[in-house]
């Protein structure tokens, strides 16, 4: 019988983070903060560890090892690892303004995927602002010359951000997270990323961190994109269900619990539950699952029928509809 698979994120202890993941979402680590919860993760620099079954204390890459692809989903039969990496970020401070590549020029140059993802911002301090492309077309001579002179920030989109927003990210747009964002990050399976500006900032070394300016000139869309579309909410019986966004790499929705919720994993993809907010009984064929704030869970390919019963329930499934090569 197929079971839920619980996971325990891995957390990551950036220069900009802070800590409401371990105050409010119960993350742990020995760290002084933490920036980052990789919650569904398997990936060379961090991956994600079962809490239960008989594999609990695998990571998720070992898990993969020993069982194979299947629990992925036909949609993934070609894949050799998780396709998708799912977060909590915390901002304290600000991120780097930053560049991610596409699929070839990554694989080409870094020997893993490119890095398209999108923001589902959870909480936002008032006036909390992210940077999303460009106000403006520009030259790549103009956007070599901004970074040098350090006026970069100048022509690019600035955003208010309030909880509950999308923001949809494809690789080549430049970007940074504000501080006092907190936000559940869905993306490719990458941790490439080309800094582009850091305001400065020195590592825990004392050195700054490097920039990666020739890579990013290299990738770099240097014309605006057009604005995430906010869908609306739609009713479902115990609650609602409302589309974030949905490309070839990943798919997500935003459900919102007030009773008992009721879908269906398919042999296709397996689903990713991240939960954001109350407390939950999951039911599937194999059991009841308690469930709160924190909690990731990944429900196999072919598990079959599953609810969600609690009140003021919120979390984020995501899934793969597309089959991916």
């Amino acid at each position: 019988m197929t079971e839920p698979i619980f996971l325990q994120g891995i957390c990551k202890d950036y220069l900009w983070g802070g800590n409401r993941l371990r105050e409010e979402f119960g993350k742990e680590s020995d760290a002084d903060k933490i920036a980052e919860s990789w919650e569904l993760a398997c990936h060379k620099d961090g991956s994600s560890i079962l809490t239960s079954g008989s594999d609990a204390g695998l990571n998720l890459r070992e898990y993969l090892d020993k069982n194979g692809t299947a629990f992925l989903g036909t949609n993934c039969a070609d894949c050799t690892t998780v396709p998708v990496l799912i977060k909590l970020i915390d901002a304290k401070q600000d991120l780097s303004i930053q560049v991610h590549p596409d699929d070839d020029y990554a694989m080409r140059v870094e020997g893993e995927a490119g890095k398209t993802e999108m923001w589902y911002i959870v909480d936002a301090a008032p006036h909390a602002a992210l940077y999303y492309g460009l106000k403006q077309e520009v030259t790549k001579a103009e956007f070599e010359q901004r970074i040098h002179d350090q006026t970069l920030t100048e022509i690019l989109n600035r955003v208010e951000v309030k909880p509950g927003e999308l923001y949809f990210i494809p690789s080549g747009t430049l970007h940074a997270i504000g501080a006092g964002i907190l936000l559940a990050e869905i993306q490719q399976n990458s941790n490439t990323t080309y800094r582009v500006y850091d305001y400065g900032r020195r590592g825990a070394d004392g050195k700054l961190r490097p920039l990666h300016i020739e890579k990013a000139l290299d990738v770099t869309n240097l014309r605006p994109i057009a604005p995430t579309v906010q869908y609306p909410a739609e009713a479902v019986s115990g609650g609602t269900v409302r589309k974030l966004e949905a490309c070839k790499y990943f798919a997500s929705d935003v459900v919102t619990v007030h009773g008992t919720v009721a879908f269906t994993v398919g042999t296709e993809s397996f689903h990713h539950l991240l939960f954001l907010s109350g407390e939950a009984t999951l039911q599937t064929e194999s059991g009841s699952y308690p469930v709160k704030k924190g909690s990731s869970v990944l429900l196999p390919a072919g598990l079959g029928a599953y609810t969600v019963t609690g009140e003021s329930v919120q979390y984020v499934v995501t899934r793969v509809d597309e089959k991916l090569s």
